[in-house]
């Protein structure tokens, strides 16, 4: 029987326990994984969200505070696709990331960098009948993390996508074209060469406001031979 194209064979995914990325060590599971079949709720679940279960929309990052944020300020656009090509409309599209400086605004980030009054560094939007998103926000900065030895986590943007239900949520990174961090970060590392490319959005000068806001595209691919690599997917 032929198998699916979209299996796991093409081994798109980075592997739960990855060495060079040390939190795995302790994270990663060390028996077989037990699977829990899915309920109604879970397999027919809301259609759309919506504001009833989330605050509103937040689809311009640089307009949350009573001012400017400080850093470059960049465009974020793109579709969620299937195996098919074809448009993922009523997906619930989170992103977050630190700012400019490369620091979060968490109690466990510590980084001596300034923190920005005028970031949260939170969006979060649905996507139309075609797929489409589109955020306004700042280019966030690369930072240290404890990994190894003086290492230093490449600009990366996470995105959080929610289907039908909750349990439908599948998250990645977006990272930025022309970084030399990603070729030595332990985490983008753990995608196998073919796929990492996928997390790596490009400069478009259409999406590019002139004057105002450089644009990237970030297409996200759900399934297929051109998925792009999950981090909760195995």
């Amino acid at each position: 029987m032929d198998v699916l194209p979209y299996t796991r064979q093409i081994l798109s995914e980075p592997p739960s326990l990855y060495p060079a990325y040390t939190s795995t060590v302790s994270r990663s599971p060390r028996q077989p994984l037990v699977t829990i079949p899915q309920t109604l709720t879970e397999v027919t679940g809301p259609m759309a969200f919506g504001d009833r279960l989330f605050r509103p929309p937040v689809h311009d990052m640089t307009r949350q505070g009573k001012g400017e944020p400080l850093g470059e300020r960049i465009i974020v656009s793109g579709r969620i696709l299937d195996d098919r090509g074809r448009p993922v409309p009523n997906t619930v599209v989170e992103i977050w990331q630190c700012n400019a400086a490369g620091r979060y605004i968490h109690k466990k980030d510590q980084h001596d960098a300034p923190l920005d009054p005028n970031f949260t560094g939170q969006g979060r939007i649905t996507t139309d009948e075609e797929g489409r998103y589109r955020f306004i926000t700042i280019k966030p900065g690369a930072y240290p993390w404890r990994n190894h030895h003086n290492a230093w986590r490449p600009a990366h943007i996470h995105f959080s996508l929610l289907g039908r239900g909750f349990a439908t949520r599948l998250i990645t990174q977006m990272y930025f074209p022309g970084d030399p961090l990603i070729d030595i970060d332990p985490i983008a590392c753990a995608v196998p060469p073919e796929a990492r490319q996928r997390m790596v959005s490009r400069f478009d000068i259409d999406t590019t406001e002139s004057g105002w806001a450089l644009g990237y595209i970030y297409d996200i691919v759900l399934r297929g031979r051109n998925e792009t690599p999950m981090e909760n997917v195995k």
